[in-house]
C-alpha cells in the first residue's frame, strides 16, 4: 500500500542465494518495467545487503489504483540464474482532488405561489477521491444583501428547496452560492440563480391623491371631484390595469396622465333628488383570472337655496263662530321647503298685498313659527260673513324664497238674535183687533204673525206656537206659516173679544223666542162696532150705562162707516188706475238695517197673498196693521186678491225671499223680508 510522495523508497526483502561469491545475487530488475517504480540494490556491508523500490513518478490513484510487477533477482553464475517475486502495489488515496460541480452556474425557475418545501433544483459535485475524501457535503450561502431564509439545501443530495412562498414583487430573482466540501476539507463553489416567475397574486391598487366632498348642488358639469392613480405590482398582463365606474349618469372617469384618472361631474346635480352619491371605481388587471379592487367615493351634495316653500294646499278655508273669544285658534297653514338648514327653515307672515276679492280683515294673525292662524277679536256674523287674507311662507336662505297662499276665513252663525215680530206690532201703541164674523167656518184665516230672525241657516228657521188663548180650542196657529185660523166654527158661547199669545221660536241651540199678542173680535154682522181700547166685557152691574154708550157709539160708527165707504170707493178708483200702470206699494223703509242685510240667508221661502175681509168699522184696525210697515215708497205691482162677492177685500201681503230654508219652509228671515204689498 503506497501513499507517498515522489522519491519515496520502499524496502523489500533481498533474495537468498546459497551460492557464494560471484554466483550469488548480483542485480535486481523489474518486469515489466514501469515508469513509476525502480529497484535499488544496496549493501551496508558484505553481509548486509538490501533492495528498495524507489518511486520514480507520483502515483495517481484516480488513474490507477493498483499495479503489480515482478522483481527479478539475477546471480552472477553462468548461466545466470534468476529468482522472481511478485509485488502488488495498492495505491492508497490521498485527498488530492477537490470536489467539482457538474456546472459552474445553475439556473432555476419557481412560481411565486409555490408552497413551502418545493424543490427548486439540485446541484451536483463530484470528487475523484475515495472513501472519506470522496464524501461531499453541500452548504448554501447567499449573495451579499440577500436574505438567506427563502431557500435551504440538502447537504447530502444537494436539493435546493424553498422555506416559504416567494414574492415576485419583493424579489424577481435570487442568486445563491453553493459550496461542496469533501472529507479532507477540499471544497468547491458554484452559483445558483433562481428566477421567480410572476403569478397574478396582486390586485390593482387605487391611491387617491385628492377628493372634494361635500359638493354644492349647483356645481357646473366637468368639475373634478377626485384625482387618483392605479398600480399593480404584478408584471406583464398581470399588471395591466383598466378602470371603470358603475354610475355614469352624473359622474364619469377620464384619464389624466400615465396611470392617473379624474372623477368628474357630467350633469347638473340636485340635492333634493339625491343628497349622497356612493361611487365605486373598479380597477381590474388583465391576468387570468383577473383580479379587481374597488375604491368607494362617497360624495355628499351640499344644499343651495333653489327651492321655494310649497304649501300643502292650494288654498285654505277656515271657520270661526261669531262672538268668538279673542285670540282663538282657527287652523294652521303648512308649507314645506325641500332645502335643508336655513334654506329649508320656513317662517310665516301675512302678505303685504291682500287679495283683491272680499274685504280685508285686520283681525287675523298668523304665528311665524308654526303657521297657526288666530282671530284676534270677536266677530259678528251679521256684519262680516267671510274675509280673505294672503299668508306668505318664506325660507331663511340668502336670498330668501317665498310662496303665497290664500286663506278664506268663514264666520259661522251663532244663534245670538231672537226673532223679531213685524206684525202685529208689539210697540206701546194700543193693540188692534182682528174682526172675525161669527159665521166663519173652521180654517178661516184670521191673521198672520210675521216675524224675522237676523241669524241664518237653522238659527233663522222660525216656528209658531199658540202659547195662550182665551179659547184654546177655538184657534190654531200654522207652525211654519204663522197663520192664525179658526180651528172650529164660532158658537154663541164664545166671548166676543178673544186674546191670543203666539210664541215665535227659532231653530237654534239653544232656541231664542219672542211673543206676539193677537186680539180678535167675533162680530155677527158688518154693523157691529169695534170698541177700541176695551180689554174686557162690561160688568153686569153697569149694563144700563153700557147700552147708552153703545147706542151713541153705533151712531158714530155708522157715520164713520159712511165716510170710510166713500173714502174707500174713491181710493179703490185711484188704486185701479195705479194698478193699470203696473205699480205696487212697498213698505220696507222702517225695517232695521240689520234685516236688510239678510238677503242671502232668509227664512221666507215663497210669496204669500192674504185676503182680509173688513166689516163695518174695521178700517181702523186694518190700517194700523199697515202703518208700521208701509212708508211712502214708489208704488209697484201686486196681484189683486179675489174673494166672495159679499166681502170687501183689503190688503194682500206677498212676502218673497231669494233663499228657501229646506227644513222650515214657512219662516221669515230679516234678510228675506223684502216687501209687503196690498191692494
Amino acid at each position: 500500500h503506497l501513499h507517498s510522495d515522489l522519491g519515496s523508497r520502499f524496502p523489500l526483502e533481498a533474495a537468498q542465494d546459497l551460492d557464494i561469491g560471484s554466483n550469488t545475487v548480483q542485480a535486481y530488475s523489474i518486469s515489466p518495467e514501469n515508469e513509476y517504480f525502480s529497484v535499488a540494490y544496496r549493501s551496508r556491508s558484505e553481509d548486509d545487503k538490501y533492495i528498495e523500490l524507489v518511486l520514480e513518478k507520483p502515483l495517481d490513484r484516480e488513474e490507477q489504483s493498483e499495479m503489480s510487477f515482478s522483481v527479478i533477482a539475477v546471480d552472477g553464475g553462468s548461466p545466470p540464474r534468476t529468482g522472481t517475486t511478485e509485488v502488488k502495489i495498492v495505491i492508497l488515496d490521498v485527498n488530492d482532488n477537490p470536489p467539482i460541480f457538474t456546472q459552474e452556474r445553475y439556473f432555476g425557475k419557481v412560481l411565486e405561489n409555490m408552497p413551502e418545501g418545493s424543490v427548486v433544483l439540485t446541484v451536483l459535485a463530484r470528487d475523484q477521491d475515495a472513501g472519506v475524501y470522496g464524501e461531499i457535503s453541500y452548504q448554501l450561502s447567499h449573495a451579499l444583501g440577500q436574505s438567506d431564509s427563502a431557500f435551504v439545501i440538502d447537504p447530502i443530495t444537494g436539493e435546493i428547496k424553498t422555506t416559504k412562498p416567494l414574492d415576485f414583487e419583493a424579489a424577481q430573482s435570487h442568486e445563491l452560492r453553493v459550496s461542496a466540501t469533501d472529507g479532507g476539507g477540499l471544497s468547491a463553489i458554484c452559483k445558483v440563480l433562481v428566477e421567480v416567475v410572476d403569478v397574478n397574486d396582486n390586485a390593482p391598487e387605487v391611491v387617491v391623491s385628492s377628493f372634494s366632498s361635500p359638493l354644492p348642488e349647483n356645481t357646473a358639469p366637468g368639475t373634478v371631484v377626485a384625482l387618483f392613480t392605479v398600480r399593480d405590482r404584478d408584471s406583464g398582463a398581470n399588471g395591466k390595469i383598466s378602470c371603470g365606474l358603475e354610475d355614469q349618469l352624473f359622474f364619469s372617469l377620464r384619464p389624466a396622465y400615465k396611470n392617473y384618472y379624474e372623477l368628474v361631474t357630467v350633469s347638473a346635480l340636485d340635492r333634493e333628488e339625491t343628497a349622497r352619491y356612493i361611487l365605486r371605481v373598479t380597477a381590474a388587471d388583465a391576468g387570468s383570472p383577473p383580479l379587481t379592487s374597488t375604491q368607494t367615493f362617497t360624495v355628499d351634495i351640499s344644499d343651495v337655496n333653489d327651492n321655494a316653500p310649497v304649501f300643502n294646499q292650494t288654498s285654505y278655508t277656515m271657520y270661526v263662530r261669531e262672538n268668538n273669544v279673542p285670540t282663538v285658534f282657527v287652523g294652521a297653514v303648512s308649507a314645506a321647503d325641500a332645502d335643508v338648514g336655513l334654506n329649508g327653515k320656513v317662517s310665516y307672515s301675512l302678505a303685504a298685498v291682500q287679495a283683491a276679492e272680499g274685504p280685508w280683515c285686520s283681525c287675523v294673525s298668523v304665528n311665524s313659527e308654526n303657521g297657526h292662524v288666530f282671530v284676534l277679536r270677536p266677530l259678528d256674523y251679521e256684519r262680516l260673513r267671510q274675509t280673505e287674507v294672503t299668508v306668505s311662507a318664506s325660507d331663511a336662505g340668502s336670498p330668501p324664497l317665498r310662496a303665497n297662499v290664500s286663506v278664506r276665513l268663514v264666520v259661522l252663525d251663532e244663534n245670538d238674535n231672537a226673532p223679531l215680530v213685524l206684525y202685529p206690532g208689539q210697540d206701546s201703541s194700543p193693540a188692534s183687533s182682528e174682526l172675525v164674523p161669527v159665521s166663519a167656518e173652521a180654517g178661516y184665516l184670521i191673521t198672520k204673525v210675521v216675524a224675522v230672525d237676523a241669524d241664518s241657516g237653522q238659527n233663522s228657521w222660525l216656528s209658531y206656537h199658540l202659547l195662550r188663548a182665551s179659547e184654546p180650542g177655538l184657534f190654531t196657529v200654522g207652525v211654519h206659516s204663522g197663520e192664525v185660523r179658526l180651528r172650529r166654527p164660532v158658537t154663541e158661547r164664545d166671548s166676543v173679544r178673544q186674546k191670543l199669545l203666539v210664541l215665535v221660536r227659532d231653530n237654534g241651540k239653544p232656541p231664542l223666542s219672542a211673543t206676539a199678542a193677537v186680539s180678535a173680535l167675533l162680530l155677527k154682522d158688518l154693523s157691529d162696532v169695534r170698541l177700541p181700547g176695551h180689554s174686557s166685557p162690561a160688568p153686569e152691574d153697569q149694563a144700563g150705562s153700557l147700552t147708552t154708550y153703545l147706542i151713541i157709539a153705533l151712531v158714530c160708527v155708522s157715520l164713520l162707516f159712511l165716510v170710510s165707504t166713500a173714502l174707500f170707493v174713491a181710493r179703490k178708483v185711484c188704486k185701479r188706475k195705479e194698478l193699470k200702470a203696473g205699480h205696487v206699494l212697498y213698505g220696507a223703509d222702517n225695517l232695521q238695517s240689520g234685516l236688510a242685510d239678510g238677503a242671502a240667508a232668509g227664512s221666507l221661502p215663497r210669496a204669500y197673498c192674504y185676503e182680509i175681509s173688513l166689516t163695518t168699522g174695521s178700517g181702523n184696525s186694518e190700517f194700523k196693521f199697515l202703518k208700521p210697515i208701509l212708508p211712502s215708497v214708489p208704488p209697484q205691482h201686486c196681484a189683486v186678491g179675489q174673494g166672495p162677492e159679499d166681502e170687501q177685500h183689503f190688503p194682500c201681503v206677498p212676502v218673497s225671499t231669494e233663499d228657501t230654508a229646506p227644513d222650515n219652509p214657512g219662516t221669515l228671515s230679516a234678510g228675506h223680508f223684502n216687501s209687503l204689498s196690498f191692494n
